[in-house]
């Protein structure tokens, strides 16, 4: 009787060991699908679209940079450059407020003429929901 309780123990052992390594090859297997397609996919992509692929990889960089502390020699090394693209994008900046002026004074439109306009406009949009909103309770009150 103790002979046939260890047989049925051991045949439970034994089935749940063989499901055990059945599922562990299912996964595995699954795994290595699921890493395969992903990287057929990622190929494809890359192949249908180059340039947004190129920008994810940009951003990816620029945020790696961004998070990295800058070196001594960096600093050396991009400092004259930053200047000269700052120095740069000063200029373009004032000269187009310059240009963008002088061409809003030539049309006649100066700050003090579009406040005017401005004003003119609210009070026209004031006036006019005035006249709404009384025509609207006239309406109310002769319909009663």
């Amino acid at each position: 009787m103790i002979d046939e309780r260890t047989n049925a123990n051991e045949n439970e052992t034994d089935g749940f060991a063989d499901n055990a390594r059945r599922r562990a090859i299912e996964a595995y297997e699954s795994a290595r699908d699921g890493v395969s397609g992903a990287g057929k996919r990622a190929v494809d992509t890359i192949g249908e679209a180059p340039l947004i692929a190129l920008a994810g990889g940009l951003a990816a960089g620029a945020l790696i940079a961004a998070l990295l502390p800058r070196t001594g020699a960096e600093t050396k090394l991009v400092r004259p450059t930053a200047r000269r693209v700052k120095k740069t994008a000063r200029a373009a900046y004032n000269a187009a407020k310059e240009t963008g002026g002088e061409r809003f004074s030539e049309l006649g439109l100066t700050r003090e003429k579009g406040e005017q306009t401005i004003r003119s406009l609210f009070e026209g949009v004031t006036d006019a929901a005035k006249a709404s909103a009384q025509a609207a309770v006239d309406a109310a009150r002769n319909k009663d």
